[in-house]
């Protein structure tokens, strides 16, 4: 049986419905809904909150683009599947909250589908992601451990692989430093056949909200005044970073005609960059780089 093509997408809809309907809950501002389509096939509803009372800007999107042949971001590592008709499919969100002591999130689940009939190739990806501006241990645990939860009935080795996958993509090579306190990330993934594969992925999607929405309940009301919006801001300067110069969906976004205003709209409203600025030893913001920007096992703690 060819994978069902449908049943990832009607999911993938429910979840950014499912996803949107929260945040609003929390934040009490609305999604602005832009549903776009493009000449080569496919296309997407892009969904942005803006300057809510907790989130600064949330955009939660959905996608569902196809085309005759792929692009070479798709094809560089695997060249057989160079000509080939695609679909690719999912949703993908990014949250910039106000408060710099809630943390800013990212999170996505995606499908590919290459090729038609027995003979189509497919896999699922996806996984979710923390970056915390001032860091507090309890909070990564639960998000690990959340993290882990999603993954442990599909099998005990996945979240382990997953985390270290997370670890080692959401890294700044170019500053030598993680993204963040990391979370779970697979690509490529069909090892479980359609079905199983699947449920995992939907798994994966349905823990975002446990994992973040009681982060960002505890953090919300934490006081804060000019110095740390000001780091906010500097870190936000390396989600900025990352997104530009190494996420592959951003490549694949735009070496593919997506439309840019939904793939850049995870970019954060305000950033700010400084010349050569380090924090002061023994700081609240140099913590977060000397304990919170390592791998560790937060799941285990």
């Amino acid at each position: 049986m060819p994978p069902d093509l449908n049943a990832v997408r009607a999911y993938l809809l429910a979840l950014q419905d499912t996803i949107c309907t929260a945040l609003e809950h929390e934040d009490g501002g609305k999604f602005q809904e832009d549903a776009w389509t493009r000449t080569e096939g496919g296309g997407g509803r892009s969904r942005v909150l803006s300057e809510g009372v907790v989130f600064e800007k949330a955009g939660v999107g959905f996608s569902h683009v196809s085309g005759a042949s792929l692009p070479p971001s798709a094809t560089a590592s695997r060249p057989e599947l160079a000509g080939k008709a695609y679909h690719a499919l999912g949703v993908s969100l990014v949250i910039h909250p106000r408060n710099p002591y809630v943390p800013t999130s990212h999170a996505n689940v995606r499908c590919f589908m290459a090729g038609e009939g027995e003979a189509t190739v497919w896999w699922f990806g996806g996984g979710f992601d923390l970056t915390p501006y001032y860091g507090f241990e309890e909070d990564a645990v639960h998000w690990h451990r959340t993290a882990r939860a999603a993954c442990d009935p599909h099998g005990p080795e996945l979240y382990p692989k997953f985390k270290k996958w997370c670890d080692d993509y959401f890294f700044l090579k170019h500053r030598n430093e993680p993204r963040g306190v990391g979370g779970v990330f697979f690509d490529d993934f069909n090892a479980l056949g359609f079905e199983r594969s699947f449920a995992l992925m939907r798994s994966v999607g349905d823990a975002f909200l446990p994992a973040y929405l009681p982060i960002v309940q505890k953090r919300q009301a934490v006081a804060f005044g000019p110095r740390e919006r000001d780091f906010q801001l500097y870190r936000r300067g390396r989600y900025v970073e990352f997104n530009l110069v190494w996420d592959r969906g951003t490549h694949f976004g735009l070496q593919s005609g997506g439309r840019t205003e939904s793939i850049l709209m995870s970019l954060p409203p305000l950033v700010a960059w400084r010349y050569d600025w380090k924090p002061e030893p023994g700081s609240p913001e140099a913590r977060l780089h000397d304990v919170f920007l390592h791998p560790r096992d937060w799941a285990g703690q």
